[in-house]
C-alpha cells in the first residue's frame, strides 16, 4: 500500500512540474484544443482572409435580424467586438435552443467557427454537433450557455 501511494505522490508531483512549467506529456492534453478568444486574431484572420478558426470571444449585439429559414434554420445578428470589428452570427436553431430575449446593445460570449467574408467575418457552428465530427460550439448570454 505504502509503494502504491509513494507511486501516486510521485506521479502528482511530475504532473504539477510540467504544469508549472508549461511543458506538455505527449499524448496527453489537459486544456481543450487551442482557441482564439481576442479580438486581434478574429481582426487578423479577416485582413488575411483566413477560415476555419475555431475561435472564442465576447462582444455586443449591434442589430438583430430575421432567421435564415433556407435549409436549417439559423437566428442571425450581428456583434462588434472590443476592436470595432463586426461579425454575423450564424446560430442554427434546428440543433441549439433560440436565444429569445436577444436585443441591441446584449453583451454576447461565443465559441465557434470563423469564417471570412467581406463584411468582417461569419461566426458559425455555435451548437453541438449531433455527428460528433466537429467541436461543439455555444453562444452565452445572459448567464445562460446555448449550445
Amino acid at each position: 500500500m505504502k509503494k502504491i501511494i509513494a507511486v501516486l505522490l510521485l506521479a502528482a508531483l511530475a504532473y504539477a512540474l510540467v504544469q508549472a512549467r508549461g511543458l506538455s506529456i505527449p499524448g496527453f492534453s489537459a486544456s481543450p484544443p487551442a482557441t482564439s478568444d481576442s479580438s486581434a486574431v478574429l481582426a487578423q484572420a479577416y485582413v488575411n482572409r483566413q477560415s476555419d478558426i475555431q475561435v472564442e470571444g465576447v462582444g455586443i449585439v449591434v442589430k438583430v435580424l430575421a432567421d435564415d429559414r433556407d435549409g436549417s434554420r439559423h437566428q442571425r445578428f450581428i456583434l462588434r467586438l472590443a476592436n470595432g470589428q463586426t461579425l454575423l452570427v450564424a446560430h442554427n436553431i434546428d440543433l441549439a435552443p433560440r436565444i429569445h430575449e436577444l436585443k441591441a446593445g446584449d453583451d454576447l460570449g461565443f465559441y465557434g467557427e470563423y469564417e471570412w467574408n467581406a463584411q468582417g467575418g461569419v461566426i458559425h457552428w455555435t451548437h453541438h454537433d449531433p455527428g460528433g465530427r466537429h467541436v461543439a460550439g455555444w453562444l452565452k448570454h445572459g448567464g445562460r450557455i446555448y449550445q
